[in-house]
């Protein structure tokens, strides 16, 4: 089983919006940070927006802070990134991930602070 499969993927005018979700295996559960990271071809991956494990605190880039709200469900093992205001420089593969890590805030938003990757769903943003 894929540890973390992303839906919703798309094609959006700038300025509309997309919804992003993410559904967990059964062994990633609430004891995980899950986050969202993009990655446009010939750059490197970069972290977009994480939320604790309980849900109560979120944490993400300047560049999407209120445009973009990260969410989880434990119960239905998803975590969910709602995006707005969506401007070309957006455009990018989105891949879920998720850490055990006991850092928060500026320790998370390296790739290689993440436990597992999904294999991302790809958003495109159009004048």
């Amino acid at each position: 089983q894929e540890p973390l499969i992303e839906y919703g993927g798309g094609l959006v005018q700038a300025g509309g919006s997309l919804r992003l979700s993410c559904t967990t295996s059964e062994s990633i559960d609430g004891r995980y940070i899950l986050a969202w990271f993009h990655q446009a071809p010939g750059k490197e991956r970069e972290f977009v927006a994480a939320v604790s494990r309980s849900g109560d605190r979120t944490y993400s880039r300047d560049s999407v802070r209120g445009r973009f709200t990260i969410s989880r469900d434990n119960a239905k093992r998803t975590v969910t990134l709602e995006m707005t205001s969506l401007k070309p420089e957006d455009a990018a593969t989105y891949l879920c991930a998720a850490t055990r890590s006991a850092a928060w805030g500026v320790g998370i938003v390296r790739p290689r602070a993440m436990d597992f990757w999904g294999k991302g769903t790809l958003v495109t943003v159009s004048w």
